[in-house]
């Protein structure tokens, strides 16, 4: 019996899981290949959830951190390769970051971060960083579009703090938030005053594009 498409998925999340967990680079690359999906289906996909089931073995103590951090390594190497393969030519637009919010989860940035590349955007990537660094970063650097990636319900609470403290500095930013909580909650990116959201890094692309227009 042919597999269904949710069971073929599963499969080819176990395969994944077990050639990370192996640090098998050919494996992964040949799953990846091999999976008859774009880059970003397979990163939405495959790639986070994967990731999330080694990160989740790490908290137990059944995954060693060295296991968790070159997982996501060979992951982002090889995402980067193939998105920017195709890349785009370079846009004229307001400057324009992106960063993780509180948290050290940064597979759901770099997706985001190589598809807006690919698309022509330039941006800069600021990591992990607390609100007031992300302040003064934007502030110093003249950010018009700051776009912030969450994993915790926590730390997508404090994106209401960061919003008060960009609007008390005067600073004119659009803020685009993504990650597993708002996700969940469809209302939660308007409850801390972001002015938008995608489900998807594909569809941060269109919503940039948008918020320029807007600019313009």
């Amino acid at each position: 019996m042919d597999k269904t498409p949710g069971q073929a998925r599963k499969q080819l999340v176990d395969q994944l899981e077990s050639a990370l967990l192996s640090l098998n680079k050919i494996a992964t690359r040949r799953l990846f290949e091999g999976a008859g999906l774009t880059p970003i289906e397979f990163a939405e996909e495959i790639f986070v959830p994967a990731l999330e089931r080694i990160g989740t073995g790490w908290e137990k103590g059944e995954v060693a951190l060295s296991q968790v951090y070159m997982s996501g390594r060979i992951c982002e190497d090889l995402l980067d390769e193939f998105i920017t393969a195709g890349a785009e030519e370079p846009r004229d637009h307001p400057p324009m970051a992106i960063a993780v919010l509180m948290d050290y989860h940064m597979l759901g940035k770099r997706i985001v971060c190589s598809v807006l590349r690919a698309s022509g955007f330039d941006l800069l990537d600021y990591g992990q960083v607390t609100v007031d660094d992300l302040v003064n970063k934007v502030r110093d650097d003249g950010i018009r579009i700051l776009l912030v990636s969450t994993l915790m319900l926590s730390s997508a609470l404090q994106v209401r703090h960061l919003r008060e403290r960009l609007d008390a500095a005067g600073l004119d930013v659009k803020l685009v938030v993504g990650g597993v909580p708002f996700r969940f909650d469809d209302n939660l990116w308007r409850e801390v005053g972001a002015d938008a959201t995608s489900p998807t890094a594909a569809g941060v692309v269109g919503i940039v594009k948008n918020l320029i227009g807007a600019m313009t």
